[in-house]
C-alpha cells in the first residue's frame, strides 16, 4: 500500500517562506500523478497545485499562482511545494495526494480524485 509522508510544515510570519516535502513510500507503480491540497478549519479541502509524473504539466490554484511552486525528485520519490509570500489565509493543513498515472499525462490535476493521501502537515502564517 502506497504511503505518503508529508513534512516541512511550521509557523511563519506573513511574507515568509516554507518548503513542504512529501515522500512516496512503498510505491507499487512507477508513475504517479501528484498534488498538494489544503484544508483550513471549517472549510472544505481545496487543491493547491498538481504535477504529472514527468513534470511536464503543472497546475496551480489561482490563489497561489506566482507564490507557490510544485516540483518533484523522482529519484528520491519526493514531491515538494515551495511556498513564498505566505499570507495568513494560507494557514491550513496541507496534504499530499497521489494517483497512478496509467496513461501518460492523464491525471486528476486539481480535481479531488486522488487515490492515495498523506496525513498532512500544518502550516500556520501569522500576521
Amino acid at each position: 500500500e502506497v504511503q505518503l509522508v508529508e513534512s516541512g510544515g511550521g509557523s511563519v510570519q506573513s511574507g515568509g517562506s516554507l518548503t513542504l516535502s512529501c515522500e512516496v513510500q512503498y510505491a507499487t507503480y512507477n508513475f504517479y500523478c501528484m498534488a498538494w491540497f489544503r484544508q483550513a478549519p471549517g472549510k472544505e479541502r481545496e487543491a493547491v497545485a498538481s504535477i504529472t509524473s514527468n513534470g511536464r504539466t503543472t497546475d496551480y490554484a489561482e490563489f497561489v499562482q506566482g507564490r507557490f511552486t510544485i516540483s518533484q525528485d523522482n529519484a528520491k520519490k519526493t514531491l515538494y511545494l515551495q511556498m513564498s509570500s505566505l499570507k495568513p489565509e494560507d494557514t491550513a493543513m496541507y496534504f499530499c495526494a497521489a494517483d497512478e498515472e496509467f496513461i501518460t499525462n492523464v491525471c486528476p490535476g486539481l480535481r479531488d480524485k486522488y487515490t492515495h493521501w498523506g496525513r498532512g502537515t500544518q502550516v500556520t502564517v501569522s500576521s
